[in-house]
């Protein structure tokens, strides 16, 4: 019976823009997700749901920010991961910095270039709206992250020891990129 079910493995990746329900999806992925992973507290979780209730306040009508967008990857129609791309100065339109924000694995889309693709497709979402840089800021022991960050081009600009989401001993990190370079994702 097991060899007659879906196996998630051979299903494509698909990636797609957000939907209705999407930006509650990706606080309850993230709040649980790093929870169950990483024994982070509620701090976490209330953070990504203030950073997405500011991209839904200027999304929500359909007329935010071009400029501006998410994704969702899927497997079997299933969300397994997202991202967005925000600006670093929301109150300018013609700002030249774009934010990569709240990438998500779920561990069903682990291993099958989920991340990659997200990242991908956030760089080449900013380039093509006319940003020249890109930054984002994450956690150093955010390992797999990392790795796909500094595989897109990003360089490590700055980092801190902080004290968040219920953990004593994170160190804060910057990263960016030039994205009037050559550098980007790397097949």
């Amino acid at each position: 019976m097991a060899e007659a079910s879906t196996d998630r493995s051979r299903a494509p990746v698909v990636l797609r823009g957000l939907r209705p329900g999407d930006l509650g999806w990706i606080v309850y992925s993230q709040g649980k997700g790093y929870a169950e992973h990483y024994g982070w507290n509620g701090e976490y979780e209330a953070l990504v749901a203030r950073i997405v209730a500011d991209f839904a306040a200027e999304h929500g009508a359909g007329d935010g920010p071009k400029r501006e967008a998410g994704w969702i990857a899927e497997i079997d129609g299933r969300p397994v991961g997202s991202i967005l791309c925000v600006s670093a100065d929301p109150g300018n339109p013609d700002a030249d910095t774009a934010k990569l924000r709240l990438l998500w694995v779920e561990p069903a889309g682990r291993g099958r270039g989920v991340g990659t693709m997200l990242v991908r497709r956030c760089v080449d979402f900013a380039r093509e709206q006319g940003y020249t840089a890109m930054t984002l800021w994450t956690t150093s022991m955010l390992h797999p992250a990392l790795r796909l960050y500094r595989a897109a081009g990003f360089t490590l600009a700055s980092e801190e020891p902080v004290r968040l989401f219920g953990q004593d001993d994170l160190t804060a990190q910057v990263w960016e990129l030039d994205l009037r370079t050559g550098g980007g994702p790397q097949n």
